[in-house]
């Protein structure tokens, strides 16, 4: 059997350009993709946090050192300017694999700057009432 799991994660990294006429689907700066363990012409899911939006489409590198996120053509539609994303890539694992996989989670400050870089999500505790 194969598992989808979570293999990499942009979190709450800003949309930088809104370019509807642009060929190419979502352009990230090359230095982000590459921090994530990404590829150019990955598929990936996004997740606007600002508007609910979700969608999936592919990456084209975005020039290095730009802190571009630029989400282009048809998927221009679900963001505007400085919303809040989250993006996701998944791979399919085998039972062995999915054992002992950690996906490379890429966490952002409010200018698009890396501020970590972790291979687990913190457990989720339940809040008191």
């Amino acid at each position: 059997m194969r598992k989808t799991l979570l293999k990499s994660k942009l979190h709450r990294i800003n949309v930088t350009q809104v370019e509807l006429d642009y060929e190419g689907s979502c352009a990230i700066d090359k230095n982000f993709i590459e921090a994530a363990g990404m590829q150019e012409y990955e598929k990936i899911e996004v997740y606007n946090v600002t508007n609910g939006e979700r969608f999936s489409t592919y990456l084209i590198f975005a020039e290095a050192g730009s802190k571009t996120l630029s989400v282009n053509g048809a998927a221009a539609h679900k963001v505007s300017l400085n919303d809040i994303v989250i993006i996701c890539t998944y791979g399919s694992y085998n039972e062995d694999e999915s054992k002992n996989h950690q996906p490379t989670l890429v966490y952002f400050d409010k200018n698009n700057n890396i501020k970590d870089i972790k291979n687990k999500i913190p457990l989720q505790k339940l809040k008191s009432i």
